[in-house]
């Protein structure tokens, strides 16, 4: 469990009880002695446009067409599209796959936001059937045209969010043979999801974005700010990149117990293939000093503590 590693990370550190932490990106130095209010700022309103006074996105460039799946003919399916996908999708936890991406198939064709984005996701991840770049754009694509201007308060905004931070990533890079590489337009996606619909992931490659001077001019103070809305939700890699600019100082006012909080909490959720999370959690703990070490430990010993209430 996430919150037994991060209680031995305390360990290791051999610290105690809490300070509440708060990050200042207004260019003042904040004392690491200080007692500051817990970096809890709240996520925006489902709704809410105040981050980035986004405009629903609903024309996504199209890709060039790609040629409709082929599937055997049906057997009898489901008496409604909403029983097909939940049929579908009780089919591929059974491993009948076939029979799930037909039920999966006819759900969206009738508009099931849900079977769409499955049918996306599996063509993104291989999940099951071949991966295919080409196809999930493509269900993705018609996801966010048909309800891209849905209410972010419907229960189907996962499922959108989801999918415009999908189609940024393949803006972002591009699709070979099918998409040309537009980082512009991923910046966009990122950009609906993370106001719109107040994404973490999508947050946290809007503040990436920023971090890097990538698809945007750099600029720290914005990075920093979509790192922070997306750390507070737990989003790690947002949480391993504001604490790696909290650690450093990186054209922010620099708080490196802050940001070693930030790193811990990062490391106890990366996942072994994320080293560049552990290298800098590593570094930056040989760098400490105790009195930032201890600080570190007040603020984890708080956030584990407002995480419990």
């Amino acid at each position: 469990m996430r919150t037994s590693k991060l209680i031995a990370s305390m360990a290791l550190l051999g610290l105690a009880v809490g300070l509440s932490p708060a990050i200042s990106f207004d260019g003042s130095r904040v004392p690491e002695a200080t007692t500051v209010p817990l970096p809890d700022s709240p996520s925006p309103a489902a709704g809410s446009t105040s981050l980035g006074n986004a405009t629903p996105l609903v024309a996504v460039p199209g890709s060039p067409p790609v040629a409709p799946l082929i599937l055997p003919p049906r057997s009898a399916m489901p008496p409604t599209p909403l029983e097909a996908f939940r049929s579908g999708m009780l089919a591929l936890r059974q491993g009948k796959t076939e029979q799930g991406v037909k039920e999966l198939e006819y759900a969206t064709e009738h508009g099931v936001h849900g079977a769409i984005w499955k049918l996306g996701r599996m063509y993104a991840d291989g999940d099951g059937i071949k991966m295919n770049k080409a196809r999930a754009y493509d269900y993705f694509r018609r996801l966010t045209a048909m309800h891209g201007d849905d209410s972010a308060a419907t229960p189907n905004a996962g499922y959108l969010a989801n999918a415009f931070v999908a189609l940024g990533l393949y803006h972002l890079d591009g699709i070979p043979g099918t998409l040309k590489a537009d980082p512009n337009l991923a910046r966009e996606m990122f950009r609906y999801a993370a106001a719109y619909y107040a994404d973490p992931e999508a947050q946290y490659y809007l503040g990436r974005i920023y971090l890097m001077g990538k698809a945007a001019p750099k600029d720290a103070i914005q990075a920093a700010r979509w790192l922070r809305l997306s750390a507070n939700k737990g989003e790690h890699r947002a949480q391993a990149l504001l604490g790696g600019m909290l650690f450093k100082g990186e054209d922010v006012s620099r708080q490196p117990a802050l940001g070693l909080f930030w790193l811990i909490v990062a490391k106890d959720a990366a996942g072994p293939d994320e080293t560049w999370i552990t290298d800098m959690y590593t570094s930056a703990l040989a760098q400490a000093n105790e009195s930032e070490r201890a600080m570190a430990r007040k603020y984890l010993e708080d956030w584990l503590k407002n995480r419990r209430e």
